[in-house]
């Protein structure tokens, strides 16, 4: 089954409570029962364990709302967007006055912990089922990759986290902070376990499933954020070398339906948006042009910094962003003014042309790892580890396709300086990702977050802002156990 439609079956373990009908509407007993002790007997059950990890990835609190107000809002790429008094919780973010009672962390935390759960029960149980040896090896692979993209969220989110690795008794619910150092290593274990056992590509059947490749993309970045730059250079040069991936040839077309599970891509979340609902993801939707036929709230605008960052003419400033007055992606009309909206402007990124079905079915999948920014993350690392020459190679592959047949722009950069050499990746990675949820992780690994924030007028404060509040909520249901982040 096409991995755009692994929610269509993965809802028969969201609770794992589901039973057939209540005999009180038919009387009589439903014929089956599926509970979590019974579930576990087949390989189709083990797939459907896996796919339920996948679930969790288009899910409200996993890469919706809270999501990007945590990562772009945030940063200096985009404001809240929308009018004023809409989602204040996001303008609190926006201008780090927020409290661990936020709704935006409180949210993250717990559909994060509620991915690793259905990762932690798939790989408890998917051993003892008795099935076809390489898929099971193939299954756990991705769900321990699944598992180490939840956690590493949430430590670069968070710092000190919970780590939890099996499903927990009924007496275990109360969990101490882990270090930071011990989440690490529990996330660089579960991807070398999914590089050892994930297939390179899928059959177009299964297409969106993690792959090797994606496990090592994901690890380079854990080392690159651990300043690991060794590490950091062979898994992004494993990715390069590979041979699978390329760049795709048109970068404004990329975001654009043509260009979903290109050569470009190397993990996206798989959507799709039926008639009837229930395939889609609201991470289009909260983002969409306000007013319109495709349902947009007009969240995440890209701010007025972000529009200066890109050397005159770069093309990747009008496939990014999206004005009033400018025709459609798909040609269909032009975006409207909205006066209720200040300074009106939208991600172009995550614009899709409807949503059947009705609110929060857009079905565009989300990028979240693509072969430009393992090329950049190469760059990075060859260029801390010394060697401009091939740091320079990687960087200049990435404005070639940007620049596309036009000699007059985006001319390749050749300066070795170790210093300015990492300014010149630093600001590609930054117009080249732009609106995609990478900006805030990269400043925080930088070291210059709160520099950059505070140059933008932000209310951030030094050892506090880098790390988001423990929601409030769970320390009190924690009875003390979870402890705040400082200054909170």
């Amino acid at each position: 089954m096409n991995s755009k439609y692994l929610v269509s079956i993965a809802l028969t373990l969201a609770a794992l409570g589901f039973s057939g009908c209540a005999e009180e509407v038919f009387d009589r007993k439903p014929k089956v029962v599926i509970t979590q002790e019974n579930f576990f007997q087949t390989e189709e059950h083990a797939v459907l364990a896996t796919n339920a990890v996948y679930n969790m990835l288009r899910s409200w609190e996993v890469h919706v709302f809270s999501y990007i107000g945590l990562t772009d809002i945030a940063s200096d790429d985009a404001d809240k967007g929308s009018f004023p008094a809409d989602a204040f919780f996001l303008q609190e973010l926006d201008d780090f006055t927020h409290t661990p009672s936020n709704l935006a962390p409180q949210t993250v935390w717990g559909g994060y912990y509620t991915g690793i759960y259905r990762a932690n029960l798939a790989l408890d149980n998917i051993p003892d089922i008795e099935m076809d040896a390489n898929l099971k090896t193939r299954l756990m692979g991705e769900c321990k990759f699944l598992r180490a993209y939840f956690y590493f969220n949430l430590v670069r989110w968070f710092g000190d986290i919970p780590l939890i690795t099996r499903t927990l008794g009924a007496d275990e619910f109360l969990q101490e902070r882990r270090p930071v150092a011990e989440v690490y290593a529990q996330i660089e274990q579960d991807l070398l376990d999914a590089i050892a056992g994930l297939p390179a590509k899928y059959a177009s059947a299964d297409l969106g499933r993690a792959t090797k490749g994606a496990a090592q993309a994901l690890l380079a970045k854990v080392y690159l954020t651990e300043k690991d730059y060794a590490n950091a250079e062979k898994y992004a040069l494993d990715v390069i070398n590979s041979g699978l991936y390329a760049l795709y040839p048109d970068y404004g077309k990329l975001f654009q339906p043509i260009g979903e599970n290109s050569s470009e891509s190397i993990f996206e979340v798989q959507a799709a948006a039926f008639d009837a609902g229930g395939g889609g993801s609201q991470y289009n939707e909260v983002q969409g042009v306000r007013g319109m036929p495709n349902l947009g709230w007009g969240f995440n605008r890209p701010s007025d910094n972000l529009v200066a960052a890109y050397e005159p003419g770069d093309p990747r400033r009008d496939a990014t962003i999206l004005y009033v007055g400018e025709i459609l992606p798909d040609g269909s009309d032009v975006v409207h003014d909205n006066p209720d909206i200040i300074g009106e402007r939208y991600n172009q990124k995550a614009w899709v042309p409807q949503h059947p079905g009705g609110n929060g079915n857009g079905n565009g999948n989300i990028r979240l790892i693509r072969y430009a920014d393992v090329l950049l993350m190469a760059a990075e690392a060859l260029n801390e580890n010394d060697k401009p020459a091939q740091a320079l190679v990687y960087l200049n592959m990435v404005r070639a396709r940007a620049r596309k047949n036009n000699p007059n722009i985006l001319p390749d950069v050749t300066v070795t300086n170790k210093d300015q050499l990492r300014t010149r990746i630093w600001n590609e990675r930054r117009v080249e990702l732009a609106l995609e949820q990478q900006r805030w992780f990269d400043l925080c690994r930088q070291g210059r977050v709160a520099q950059v924030m505070q140059a933008v007028g932000k209310n951030f404060v030094t050892n506090k802002n880098e790390l988001w509040p423990i929601p409030q909520k769970d320390i009190d249901l924690s009875q003390g156990t979870l402890t705040q982040n400082p200054g909170y």
